[in-house]
Protein backbone atom coordinates (compact mmCIF):
# COMPACT_ATOMS: atom_id res chain seq x y z
CA UNK A 1 0.00 0.00 0.00
CA UNK A 2 1.31 3.50 -0.75
CA UNK A 3 1.90 6.27 1.74
CA UNK A 4 -1.24 7.55 3.41
CA UNK A 5 -1.77 11.29 3.18
CA UNK A 6 -4.13 13.08 5.51
CA UNK A 7 -6.09 15.53 3.39
CA UNK A 8 -7.22 19.04 4.14
CA UNK A 9 -10.43 20.45 2.64
CA UNK A 10 -9.88 21.29 -1.03
CA UNK A 11 -11.23 24.63 -2.20
CA UNK A 12 -14.08 26.60 -0.71
CA UNK A 13 -17.34 24.98 0.30
CA UNK A 14 -20.36 26.50 -1.38
CA UNK A 15 -22.89 28.04 1.05
CA UNK A 16 -25.57 25.60 -0.09
CA UNK A 17 -23.25 22.64 0.53
CA UNK A 18 -22.35 23.97 3.97
CA UNK A 19 -26.01 24.31 4.90
CA UNK A 20 -26.75 20.79 3.69
CA UNK A 21 -23.78 19.39 5.60
CA UNK A 22 -25.14 20.91 8.82
CA UNK A 23 -28.59 19.40 8.43
CA UNK A 24 -29.52 16.23 10.31
CA UNK A 25 -29.16 13.33 7.90
CA UNK A 26 -32.36 11.32 7.79
CA UNK A 27 -30.76 8.33 6.11
CA UNK A 28 -27.65 8.18 8.33
CA UNK A 29 -29.79 8.42 11.46
CA UNK A 30 -31.87 5.44 10.37
CA UNK A 31 -34.99 7.37 9.43
CA UNK A 32 -36.34 6.73 5.92
CA UNK A 33 -35.35 9.01 3.06
CA UNK A 34 -37.77 11.74 2.05
CA UNK A 35 -40.26 10.89 -0.67
CA UNK A 36 -38.42 13.01 -3.26
CA UNK A 37 -35.05 11.34 -2.53
CA UNK A 38 -34.03 8.40 -4.72
CA UNK A 39 -32.01 5.54 -3.28
CA UNK A 40 -29.83 3.39 -5.56
CA UNK A 41 -27.94 0.36 -4.27
CA UNK A 42 -25.09 -1.72 -5.66
CA UNK A 43 -24.70 -5.19 -4.09
CA UNK A 44 -21.30 -5.69 -5.75
CA UNK A 45 -19.58 -2.68 -4.16
CA UNK A 46 -21.92 -2.28 -1.18
CA UNK A 47 -22.60 1.33 -2.20
CA UNK A 48 -25.88 2.98 -1.24
CA UNK A 49 -26.52 6.25 -3.07
CA UNK A 50 -29.13 8.79 -2.02
CA UNK A 51 -29.72 11.40 -4.73
CA UNK A 52 -30.00 14.93 -3.34
CA UNK A 53 -30.01 17.02 -6.52
CA UNK A 54 -30.19 15.47 -9.98
CA UNK A 55 -29.62 16.68 -13.51
CA UNK A 56 -33.19 17.95 -13.83
CA UNK A 57 -32.97 20.13 -10.71
CA UNK A 58 -29.58 21.66 -11.59
CA UNK A 59 -29.94 22.16 -15.31
CA UNK A 60 -27.33 19.46 -15.89
CA UNK A 61 -24.48 21.28 -14.15
CA UNK A 62 -24.38 19.16 -11.00
CA UNK A 63 -25.31 15.78 -9.52
CA UNK A 64 -25.24 15.77 -5.72
CA UNK A 65 -25.70 12.62 -3.66
CA UNK A 66 -24.88 10.97 -0.36
CA UNK A 67 -22.70 7.87 -0.57
CA UNK A 68 -22.80 5.19 2.13
CA UNK A 69 -20.26 2.34 2.20
CA UNK A 70 -20.43 -0.48 4.76
CA UNK A 71 -17.23 -1.82 6.37
CA UNK A 72 -15.28 -3.52 3.60
CA UNK A 73 -17.31 -1.76 0.88
CA UNK A 74 -15.34 -0.53 -2.12
CA UNK A 75 -15.57 0.00 -5.85
CA UNK A 76 -14.28 -3.12 -7.64
CA UNK A 77 -11.60 -1.45 -9.78
CA UNK A 78 -9.94 1.81 -10.73
CA UNK A 79 -11.93 3.81 -13.25
CA UNK A 80 -12.04 7.18 -14.99
CA UNK A 81 -14.71 9.81 -15.57
CA UNK A 82 -13.44 11.34 -18.85
CA UNK A 83 -15.07 14.79 -18.64
CA UNK A 84 -16.46 15.00 -15.09
CA UNK A 85 -14.89 15.98 -11.80
CA UNK A 86 -15.96 14.44 -8.49
CA UNK A 87 -15.62 15.95 -5.05
CA UNK A 88 -16.05 13.76 -1.96
CA UNK A 89 -16.59 15.37 1.46
CA UNK A 90 -16.43 12.76 4.21
CA UNK A 91 -19.23 13.23 6.75
CA UNK A 92 -18.64 10.14 8.92
CA UNK A 93 -16.24 7.21 9.08
CA UNK A 94 -13.06 6.95 7.05
CA UNK A 95 -12.42 6.47 3.33
CA UNK A 96 -9.33 5.51 1.39
CA UNK A 97 -8.77 6.94 -2.08
CA UNK A 98 -6.21 6.09 -4.72
CA UNK A 99 -5.67 8.91 -7.21
CA UNK A 100 -3.04 8.12 -9.79
CA UNK A 101 -0.06 7.06 -7.70
CA UNK A 102 -1.28 8.60 -4.42
CA UNK A 103 -3.11 6.99 -1.53
CA UNK A 104 -5.26 9.36 0.54
CA UNK A 105 -6.90 8.59 3.87
CA UNK A 106 -9.82 10.94 4.54
CA UNK A 107 -11.90 11.41 7.68
CA UNK A 108 -14.84 13.62 8.71
CA UNK A 109 -14.50 17.14 7.33
CA UNK A 110 -11.92 16.19 4.69
CA UNK A 111 -12.61 16.74 1.00
CA UNK A 112 -10.97 14.94 -1.90
CA UNK A 113 -11.20 16.35 -5.41
CA UNK A 114 -10.90 13.94 -8.34
CA UNK A 115 -10.22 15.92 -11.55
CA UNK A 116 -11.74 14.78 -14.82
CA UNK A 117 -9.70 12.06 -16.50
CA UNK A 118 -7.95 10.93 -13.29
CA UNK A 119 -7.83 7.16 -12.64
CA UNK A 120 -9.17 6.57 -9.14
CA UNK A 121 -10.49 4.02 -6.67
CA UNK A 122 -12.12 4.37 -3.24
CA UNK A 123 -13.34 2.27 -0.36
CA UNK A 124 -14.29 2.23 3.31
CA UNK A 125 -11.13 2.35 5.44
CA UNK A 126 -12.74 1.89 8.86
CA UNK A 127 -14.89 -0.39 11.01
CA UNK A 128 -18.08 1.67 10.64
CA UNK A 129 -20.26 2.85 7.77
CA UNK A 130 -18.53 5.58 5.78
CA UNK A 131 -20.69 8.48 4.63
CA UNK A 132 -19.59 11.04 2.05
CA UNK A 133 -21.37 13.90 0.30
CA UNK A 134 -20.43 13.72 -3.38
CA UNK A 135 -20.75 16.35 -6.10
CA UNK A 136 -20.23 15.50 -9.78
CA UNK A 137 -19.81 18.27 -12.36
CA UNK A 138 -21.33 18.24 -14.95
CA UNK A 139 -24.10 15.75 -14.19
CA UNK A 140 -24.34 14.22 -17.69
CA UNK A 141 -26.05 10.79 -17.38
CA UNK A 142 -24.31 9.73 -14.17
CA UNK A 143 -27.60 9.11 -12.38
CA UNK A 144 -28.63 6.71 -15.14
CA UNK A 145 -25.23 5.04 -14.89
CA UNK A 146 -25.86 4.33 -11.19
CA UNK A 147 -29.22 2.79 -12.10
CA UNK A 148 -27.55 0.70 -14.80
CA UNK A 149 -24.85 -0.63 -12.46
CA UNK A 150 -27.53 -1.53 -9.89
CA UNK A 151 -29.45 -3.47 -12.57
CA UNK A 152 -26.23 -5.06 -13.81
CA UNK A 153 -25.32 -6.27 -10.32
CA UNK A 154 -28.74 -7.86 -9.90
CA UNK A 155 -28.80 -9.45 -13.36
CA UNK A 156 -26.12 -12.07 -12.71
CA UNK A 157 -22.46 -12.67 -11.90
CA UNK A 158 -19.33 -13.87 -13.65
CA UNK A 159 -19.03 -17.55 -12.66
CA UNK A 160 -17.31 -18.07 -9.32
CA UNK A 161 -17.19 -14.34 -8.45
CA UNK A 162 -19.40 -11.45 -7.34
CA UNK A 163 -18.37 -9.45 -10.41
CA UNK A 164 -20.91 -8.67 -13.14
CA UNK A 165 -21.04 -10.70 -16.33
CA UNK A 166 -18.62 -9.39 -18.94
CA UNK A 167 -21.39 -8.99 -21.52
CA UNK A 168 -23.40 -6.80 -19.13
CA UNK A 169 -20.33 -4.73 -18.26
CA UNK A 170 -19.58 -4.24 -21.96
CA UNK A 171 -23.09 -2.89 -22.53
CA UNK A 172 -22.74 -0.39 -19.70
CA UNK A 173 -19.31 0.81 -20.85
CA UNK A 174 -20.56 1.33 -24.40
CA UNK A 175 -23.75 3.08 -23.30
CA UNK A 176 -22.04 5.47 -20.86
CA UNK A 177 -18.75 6.32 -22.57
CA UNK A 178 -18.82 9.96 -21.46
CA UNK A 179 -19.40 9.00 -17.83
CA UNK A 180 -17.16 5.94 -17.35
CA UNK A 181 -13.99 4.58 -18.93
CA UNK A 182 -11.18 2.10 -18.35
CA UNK A 183 -7.91 3.82 -17.34
CA UNK A 184 -5.12 3.98 -19.92
CA UNK A 185 -7.13 2.24 -22.68
CA UNK A 186 -8.15 4.54 -25.56
CA UNK A 187 -11.83 4.34 -26.42
CA UNK A 188 -11.13 3.60 -30.10
CA UNK A 189 -9.26 0.46 -29.03
CA UNK A 190 -11.78 -0.61 -26.40
CA UNK A 191 -14.95 -0.31 -28.50
CA UNK A 192 -14.11 -3.15 -30.96
CA UNK A 193 -13.33 -5.44 -28.02
CA UNK A 194 -16.57 -4.63 -26.20
CA UNK A 195 -18.92 -4.83 -29.20
CA UNK A 196 -19.10 -8.67 -29.46
CA UNK A 197 -19.67 -9.00 -25.71
CA UNK A 198 -22.38 -6.35 -25.81
CA UNK A 199 -24.04 -8.23 -28.69
CA UNK A 200 -24.20 -11.33 -26.49
CA UNK A 201 -25.80 -9.31 -23.70
CA UNK A 202 -28.46 -7.92 -26.01
CA UNK A 203 -29.13 -11.36 -27.46
CA UNK A 204 -29.73 -12.71 -23.98
CA UNK A 205 -32.16 -9.86 -23.40
CA UNK A 206 -30.75 -8.95 -19.97
CA UNK A 207 -28.54 -6.03 -20.72
CA UNK A 208 -28.12 -4.67 -17.18
CA UNK A 209 -29.00 -1.07 -18.05
CA UNK A 210 -32.01 1.21 -18.45
CA UNK A 211 -33.27 1.79 -21.98
CA UNK A 212 -31.27 4.52 -23.76
CA UNK A 213 -32.85 7.96 -23.48
CA UNK A 214 -31.26 9.49 -26.55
Amino acid sequence: MGNEVRTAPIGEVEPEAAERAGEPDRVASGRPAAVDERVIGNPISGERIVIRAGRAQTGGRLLSFDLFLPPGGRVPARHVHPVQQEQFTVMAGRMRFRLGGRTILAGPGDSVLVPAGTPHWFGNAGPEVAHARVEVRPALRMEELFEATEAMALAGHFPGTRLPRLSDLALVLLEFQRELAVPHVPAFLLRPLLAPLAWLGRRRGRDGRPAPTR
